[in-house]
Formats: structure tokens, sequence, C-alpha cells
């Protein structure tokens, strides 16, 4: 076994496969970034029970070059960390990083879009989280009234039962229709 192999052991190695999309090398490449973004916090030895306690700061995540212009940084790191704060253990990158690989299914990628999308985490896109969700994509350069202009067009389109709010089988119907956009959810390996 290579010194890099060393860093988790076999059973580990075997689990990571298991529950993402990614191949050995490919999990210890990610690995490999995940500690050089806060090699002085990231131990070289991930063995230990401890180890997985090990948290990179919200602020360290995002100057990856993948979050750093993404105006969702924040809301994906809030997503995928498990205390919800941003902050990321190795087994909450590598989620991460999975749900936005080029192997994931687009059914996954639609959960999660949706979860990122839905900023008040009630399990419903309502009008806060279009608005939200526009401030983002649009980086808060259109104005109040173009804002409402364009939730409103979204609600009257794809709100089918028209309770004023996006389910997620509603947004499921949004997104069959607009195949290029699963396409931009991801980050390369």
């Amino acid at each position: 076994m290579g010194n890099k192999e060393s860093i988790f052991t076999e059973e580990q190695l075997e689990t990571y496969q298991d529950c993402t999309f990614f191949t050995r090398k490919e999990i210890l490449t990610l690995y490999k970034r995940f500690h050089s973004l806060s090699p002085e916090l990231v131990p070289t030895d991930m063995k230990n029970e401890e180890e997985y306690l090990v948290k990179i700061p919200y602020e360290d995540i995002v100057i990856m070059p993948e979050l750093r212009e993404n105006p969702f940084r924040r809301r994906i790191c809030e997503i995928f960390s498990e205390e919800g704060d941003g902050n990321l253990t190795f087994d909450d990158f590598l989620d991460m990083m999975s749900v936005f690989s080029d192997s994931a299914s687009s059914e996954l990628k639609t959960f999660y879009a949706f979860h990122i999308y839905d900023f008040d985490n009630d399990k419903f896109l309502g009008q806060y989280d279009l608005i939200q969700t526009l401030k983002c994509i649009c980086r808060e350069e259109l104005k109040s009234e173009e804002v409402d202009f364009i939730v409103d067009q979204v609600l009257k389109e794809a709100d089918l039962d028209q309770d004023g709010k996006l389910s997620y089988m509603e947004f499921e119907h949004v997104i069959s229709r607009t195949p290029d956009f699963l396409s931009l959810f991801h980050i390369r390996v």
C-alpha cells in the first residue's frame, strides 16, 4: 500500500466509494484539496475517530475557485454542513463534491438544488425564497419592481396548485423543462 492510502483505512476508503460517486483515487485527490484548504486544522492521518470531527470554517471552504464566485456559496455550505453553519468536515465536503460531480443523477441534483433555494427551510419555495434566489443570481442588480415581477411570473407559470409557493414536485417539473440547469450544477474533481 502506498503512502497516500495510509491516510485512511481500507474500510474507510471502501465506505467512501460505496457512499459517493468517486473512485479511490478521486477520494484521495479530494482529501488533498480538503487538506490544502486548511492544512493547520486537517490532520494527515484520518484513521482516528476524532479526525472526523475536524471542521474547516466556511471562510476557508469558499476560497475554492468553484465556490468563490458562486452566488449560492453560503447556502451550499450550509446545506452540506451537518450543523447547518457552513463549516465542513471531510465527510460533509465529500458529500458536497459527490452531489456536484458529473456522475450524480439529475434526481439527486434536483433534490439539493431545491434545498439550496429553500432559504427559510420550510420545504417549499415561496415568495421569500424566490426573492433570495433572484438576489443571489442577479447580485442584487434588479430593482424591487423587477424582482416582484419575475417572482410573480415564476409563480404564475410553475405554481400548478396555485397555493403561492412551489412544492418539490412543482420544482421538479420546472427543472425537467430546463435541462441546461442541471448541466451547470457541477464541480469537477
